[in-house]
């Protein structure tokens, strides 16, 4: 469906047909979830006070060592500035690429009771995100 304009149901959780084709599936090789993020300005829930981005980084910190141990890794997390091709407006304030050993070791990592405890800062933190399920391409390897 590349290219095809989709509306936005919940822009912070996935819908139950995305979350029936990521445990559905056999595929076990790693994958990189792409993270396409925008912070509120002022957060909310158990981050009142804070920025998204603070909230945000909260989240990460909490979340590390559940990452780890799953074998996941960040590959990159880089802010966003300046658009050049697309609409003139920024419309995501971070994108981070993490990998995970499979699909499975990321579902470990979410159903997690202490990961969904975390979460909250996440939530607190974000606007709206995008999580895009991707693969190596062109024989890299990270």
């Amino acid at each position: 469906m590349q290219g095809k304009h989709l509306p936005l149901i919940d822009p912070l959780n996935p819908t139950e047909a995305q979350i029936a084709s990521l445990t559905d599936s056999e595929d076990d090789s790693p994958i990189v979830m792409v993270n396409l993020l925008r912070f509120k300005d002022q957060a909310d829930g158990i981050d009142e006070g804070r920025s998204g981005a603070e909230a945000y980084g909260i989240y990460g910190q909490k979340i590390a060592s559940y990452l780890e141990e799953v074998g996941g890794k960040v590959l990159l997390a880089v802010a966003c500035e300046d658009s050049i091709i697309g609409p003139e407006e920024a419309e995501w304030d971070m994108v981070i690429l993490v990998q995970y050993p499979s699909r499975k070791a990321f579902l470990k990592m979410i159903t997690d009771p202490g990961y969904l405890k975390e979460h909250e800062h996440r939530v607190s933190g974000l606007a709206e995100t995008r999580l895009i399920l991707s693969k190596l391409a062109f024989g890299g390897d990270a």
